[in-house]
């Protein structure tokens, strides 16, 4: 029997296509502001209806060295924290999982304590100071080696894989490395995946510890120059392209700058989510409930 809709149905659908509405008109505004002329902005309240196309805002933040500067060093703080995030995670918690290691219930006590407290942020600076990371990359990737949330996640996860299977790889003469990287996770290759993306997203949005203990412009990341554009556009003047920017900044519309930025930011991480979004759920949902 085929069931009819009622008036909940359409009500409930309605209401979920309002919340998909507001959730995209951000979005949506910020795209075609990013193309459209200052006097076209200017005239509508609130501009949702593309009346003009332009590539202003983007030619004059392309052009100068910063963007490109800044962008590439998002990328190796991307690429290299993702990779330090997972060794450290996977091994981690591949340590963690196994029930007689000497020390494990201290272990996993002090790493639930660091998701309740912290050391502070003086003492987490001079830490950082003594290690000689100021304005260095290290600076934004081994503070943020590992999260305690993900690291729980991916115990939980290998505490589901059957023992037989490392029992028999060990009969055959491999040691715990070759049983990690042999068998554990190729077979576990949804949660690597999800919480690979997690960490990307995470490195990719970086600018709290570049700001912390980075002062050198040269090595801020992609998100640090977009916040201090969106905090102050005078701050730029020290680049190259500032100064052209600021003489211009009287003529052009600040917010198609900003809202450039704003999409040039998103763009390089939003391209990676289709690749791996099939991960999400079986990734999760593996290491997320423990019998």
């Amino acid at each position: 029997m085929i069931r009819r809709n009622n008036w909940a149905d359409y009500a409930i659908n309605a209401l979920l296509m309002a919340l998909a509405v507001i959730t995209v008109l951000p979005f949506y505004n910020v795209l075609i502001t990013s193309f459209a002329d200052p006097a076209a902005v200017a005239k509508q309240t609130f501009y949702l209806i593309p009346t003009s196309f332009t590539l202003n805002s983007y030619e004059l933040l392309l052009n100068g060295s910063y963007v490109g500067r800044s962008l590439g060093n998002s990328l190796i703080v991307t690429l290299a924290g993702t990779f330090v995030n997972m060794m450290v995670t996977t091994c981690g918690a591949y340590a963690l999982s196994k029930k007689a290691m000497p020390g494990r219930n201290v272990m996993m006590a002090g790493v639930v304590f660091t998701m309740l407290f912290s050391g502070g942020l003086i003492p987490f600076y001079l830490t950082i100071k003594n290690l000689h990371l100021i304005n260095t990359y290290g600076a934004m990737i081994f503070p943020v080696a590992v999260s305690s949330f993900f690291l729980i996640v991916m115990i939980n996860h290998f505490l589901s894989i059957p023992p037989s299977l490392e029992e028999s790889a060990k009969i055959d003469g491999a040691n715990d490395i070759r049983i990690l990287f042999s068998i554990v996770i190729p077979i576990s290759k949804p949660t690597i995946a999800a919480i690979t993306l997690f960490y990307a997203v995470a490195r990719w949005n970086e600018w709290y510890h570049a700001m912390l203990f980075v002062t050198d412009p040269k090595l801020h990341p992609m998100q640090l120059f977009l916040r201090n554009m969106l905090a102050d556009v005078t701050r730029m003047a020290r680049d190259d392209m500032g100064a052209a920017m600021m003489s211009q900044l009287s003529q052009r519309y600040p917010d198609g700058l900003k809202m450039a930025s704003v999409i040039v930011t998103m763009v390089p991480i939003m391209l990676v989510y289709p690749m791996l979004q099939k991960y999400f759920s079986a990734g999760v949902t593996l290491g997320a409930v423990k019998e």
